[in-house]
């Protein structure tokens, strides 16, 4: 049987280059060996408090992205998380499958939770509604960057300990990391991956930054003082992810690219010329939709019918499994 594959983007804002290099570009790639659904994931944004009119703004223009990416809605199902109320109701009775401590050995929720004045409950228990998120489709695989590797192996414990407690329910999913691509870093801070909640603009290329932005992002790339280029993410980051960026943007590897540079600042040009190239189609994709609003939403709504079609049967059986209803 044809796997399933699960993945949901929260609707930031603007999506980074690691977004599209990392995940996006490859979602487009499996679609067609694969039956993909793909979630703009609204109920995980609002663990933070969030402007509601920015926040449904984003998620139309989140939903864009995905489509000028070149997610086909004949092929993949896409939607909104808030759209399919069956995601708020599994996520509860997940959380009274994990336990405390599961939760709170969560990497992610110390680190976001830190930087906070006000800790929400569900910052704590959002990798319970991931959970749901996943199960909900029988999802076989799920592609995940590294920083994600813990909420993927925290949804297969609480899967396989419903399993064994209430029977035979849910699909125990895998991960699905690629080795390209995987994890793009920051230009300014190599050590860390690019990621717009981080206060790092200049180490943060946008998917919808104008060329002339990205090429001096580019060339104010941190690099190192040694002059040879050789990908040894250990040793020397900052050049090792100007390698892995120009290896997903023109789909090849860092190994085969590392030897026609002897200077960082080629290197960087042509980085720099690779992204811009590999952006352009997507950003003018991305305006034709975001021009037409009224299309945009009727689509999600369908998405949602038939996320829908799926999540309510998995519901169904995990309520009965648990004696409800």
């Amino acid at each position: 049987m044809t796997p399933r594959v699960f993945s949901g983007i929260q609707p930031t804002g603007e999506l980074t280059l690691g977004t599209y290099l990392g995940a996006l570009q490859r979602f487009v790639r499996d679609q067609t060996t694969t039956r993909s659904v793909f979630c703009v994931v609204d109920l995980h944004a609002i663990t933070v408090p969030q402007d509601p009119g920015q926040l449904a703004q984003r998620t139309l223009d989140t939903a864009a992205l995905y489509l000028a990416c070149g997610i086909d809605p004949a092929t993949s199902t896409l939607f909104v998380q808030s759209h399919v109320p069956e995601h708020s109701q599994l996520a509860w009775l997940l959380e009274c499958t994990v336990s405390f401590g599961e939760l709170s050995r969560m990497t992610q929720f110390k680190e976001k939770s830190d930087r906070q004045q006000f800790v929400s409950a569900g910052l704590f228990t959002y990798p319970a509604l991931m959970a749901a998120d996943i199960l909900l489709y029988d999802t076989d695989r799920v592609p995940v960057g590294d920083d994600q590797r813990q909420h993927l192996e925290l949804t297969r414990d609480v899967a396989e300990r419903f399993n064994h407690r209430h029977g035979d329910t849910f699909v125990v999913p895998t991960a699905d990391i690629s080795a390209v691509g995987a994890r793009v870093m920051d230009l300014q801070d190599p050590t860390r991956k690019m990621s717009k909640s981080v206060d790092s603009p200049q180490g943060t290329v946008l998917m919808l930054d104008e060329p002339a932005v990205i090429v001096r992002k580019f060339k104010r790339a941190v690099t190192d003082n040694d002059g040879e280029v050789r990908f040894d993410p250990a040793t020397k980051p900052g050049v090792s992810n100007l390698l892995s960026i120009l290896a997903a943007a023109t789909d090849t590897t860092p190994e085969a690219l590392e030897g026609q540079y002897q200077q960082y600042g080629p290197l960087k040009a042509d980085t720099a010329e690779a992204v811009v190239a590999r952006l352009a189609p997507i950003q003018a994709r991305y305006r034709e939709w975001t021009a037409d609003p009224t299309a945009l939403r009727a689509l999600l709504v369908q998405g949602a019918e038939q996320a829908h079609a799926v999540a309510s049967a998995t519901l169904a059986r995990a309520q009965q499994s648990l004696g409800l209803g």
